[in-house]
């Protein structure tokens, strides 16, 4: 799909160039070697920083091999009991990232209905592929249930959600938690989700938009899949491959109509929706990956947050078991 300066929404423009300049990924060389120094750069300027507003700490998982996954947890100010317990996963196509990043979410989200946020700082491909970041995800999951008293939480108010990569190992862990049936996920939040690691459909394509295109979108699927790549994926690597969409938790997302993963969040969505599960869409023209982010004070990314929050707000109220234990 090939993207025009004047498909891109206008308050929009001037970051998405500004960011594309600053970030370009000309090799598959350059893109790994830009990873790295994101990790450096993001672990130095937001690792260990708190969202103020919220009483944040931070915990260590075992693995179950000697090794730990570092935790984030953000509640509200006051003690709260009884609530759902949001496990999210941050974005960064599964290779940069750390759970500080996503604070501004955090809060909202909290904001919006008491809960508690879970953020695992799970491996990345740059250290280690499929499946790392997965395991990492699943473990804080089954974590988040059996310390949910302590937490304050409910453990049958499990929510995933995540944007980008996130968005993918938020799909991943509702199919991976189904398919094990030791947890049952009561929403999920799968945000212009990274699914298909085959590229086949129209928008992800010889896509050259801004922020994310075709190019960065394959060699950040080579990192994460590794030896899998082009190979037989199993569905818990790229959720984008699954054919059984049934007994998932109703779910919300959105997506930008210029950006690589269009196609594969409305092929999600209503695949979701052909199994009956409950699903909140919606496509904002003119936008790029990770628009909310890139550029929060943006009118389009404000009605998309808004929406977000609306439908996390409705589920809350219509979807989870509201009797306390």
């Amino acid at each position: 799909m090939d993207v025009t300066r004047k498909m891109v929404n206008k308050q929009l423009r001037f970051r998405g160039m500004l960011l594309n300049r600053l970030v370009t990924k000309s090799t598959e060389e350059t893109f790994i070697e830009s990873m790295h120094n994101s990790k450096k750069l993001m672990e130095k300027r937001f690792k260990g920083k708190d969202v103020e507003g919220l009483a944040c700490s931070e915990e260590w998982v075992s693995r179950g091999d000697g090794s730990s996954i570092r935790v984030r947890i953000y509640k509200p100010l006051d003690p709260v009991k009884g609530v759902p317990g949001v496990l999210w996963s941050h974005g960064g196509g599964y290779a940069q990232g750390i759970p500080e990043m996503s604070g501004d979410m955090y809060k909202r989200l909290i904001d919006t209905s008491d809960c508690v946020i879970i953020a695992p700082d799970y491996r990345l491909s740059i250290d280690a592929p499929y499946p790392a970041a997965l395991d990492d995800c699943y473990r804080v999951l089954i974590w988040m249930k059996i310390h949910a008293k302590e937490l304050g939480i409910r453990d049958d108010q499990l929510v995933v959600g995540g944007e980008s990569a996130g968005g993918g190992l938020t799909a991943a862990l509702a199919l991976l938690a189904r398919d094990r049936g030791d947890i049952n996920l009561a929403f999920q939040m799968p945000l212009y989700p990274m699914l298909d690691d085959r590229m086949l459909s129209e928008s992800v394509r010889d896509n050259n938009a801004y922020v994310w295109n075709s190019a960065t979108n394959r060699w950040a699927w080579k990192l994460y899949l590794g030896n899998l790549f082009g190979k037989r994926v199993p569905i818990y690597a790229a959720a984008g491959r699954a054919a059984d969409y049934s007994n998932l938790p109703p779910a919300v997302t959105f997506v930008g109509d210029i950006e690589p993963f269009r196609d594969e969040t409305i092929q999600y969505v209503e695949r979701l929706r052909a199994a009956g599960i409950p699903v909140d869409f919606k496509i904002y023209k003119g936008a790029y990956h990770g628009f909310d982010i890139i550029h929060p004070e943006a009118d389009i990314s404000k009605a998309a947050r808004d929406f977000l929050m609306e439908s996390f707000n409705y589920a809350t109220k219509h979807y989870f078991a509201h009797q306390l234990s």
